[in-house]
């Protein structure tokens, strides 16, 4: 008790609460965007990726980092069901896409591609086609065959690739008539007029200069208000700037896992703190 000559010292200020981890959900959903649960592949005896369960949030950037050869591109294959035109490959495990198991008998591969797109580390337009039939083919060979829809498409995916003001005067150019930034940028737009769910990109900026990089970076950050996108970057500054969470693989195992923010600045494992601080890799 306090007597009537005491004065009560008043409370402190608040303490600032937390900050709120990103949702991992869909609005609307209660499921990630993709789920791995002890994913293991192998191709012939060689075990490549050993047990990796995470979470894949939806409409948020994930960065896979993690030294040259430590299965991070494998797992990115896995998400689509790629790495199944290598002929000795196995998976053993799970993965769901918002709640479907895409490994499921019923499940046709060339389904699950349409679903969640790739680009590949080096761009890869079809160099016989016109810059607009790069982008439409995938629709074509899905057996579009409306004019007016194909060109709206055609439009619509050139500008959510940030390539529309760029190309739009020349598009039954050769599409390797464009820079090495505007193929990537080309390639982006062929998986994106598909309208796929989640977007998978392997080092998708490596071979370009700082300035096309910065561009293909711009273009991550608005893709990802309508998509979910998994990359693979041995850049550390590059998932810094752009992924809202990151996992680190080691040697075909997940060593660590969460918001990217938390990765860099307040690792739990100290393999991940030497590897993003550069002491190997």
């Amino acid at each position: 008790m306090t007597t009537a000559n005491e004065t009560v010292a008043p409370p402190g200020p608040p303490r600032p609460a937390a900050p709120k981890e990103k949702a991992s959900m869909t609005p609307g959903t209660n499921v990630p965007a993709l789920t791995a649960r002890n994913l293991s592949i192998y191709f012939g005896s060689n075990h490549v990726l050993k047990a990796v369960s995470l979470d894949v949030p939806a409409r948020a950037v994930t960065a896979i980092i993690g030294p040259s050869g430590c299965g991070k591109s494998t797992f990115l294959r896995a998400l689509n069901r790629m790495h199944e035109l290598v002929p000795t490959a196995r998976m053993e495990g799970e993965i769901r896409l918002f709640g479907e198991d895409i490994y499921s008998q019923q499940v046709e591969p060339v389904v699950v591609r349409r679903r969640v797109g790739m680009v590949f580390q080096k761009s890869n337009p079809f160099p016989t086609m016109s810059i607009a039939e790069n982008v439409t083919v995938g629709l074509r060979l899905n057996g579009m065959r409306n004019r007016a829809t194909l060109t709206e498409r055609l439009e619509e995916s050139l500008v959510m690739a940030a390539l529309w003001d760029e190309v739009k005067d020349r598009l039954d150019a050769p599409a390797i008539s464009l820079s090495g930034g505007q193929q990537q940028r080309l390639c982006i737009a062929r998986a994106l007029a598909v309208r796929p769910e989640v977007l998978l990109m392997d080092e998708p900026a490596s071979a370009l200069d700082p300035l096309a990089t910065a561009k293909i970076e711009d273009l991550i950050l608005e893709l990802k208000k309508d998509y979910t996108i998994v990359i693979v970057t041995h850049n550390m500054q590059q998932a810094a700037r752009i992924s809202d969470y990151t996992a680190f693989f080691y040697l075909g195992e997940l060593i660590e896992y969460g918001s990217t923010s938390r990765i860099f600045t307040n690792p739990t494992k100290k393999q991940t703190e030497d590897y993003v601080t550069g002491r190997f890799g």
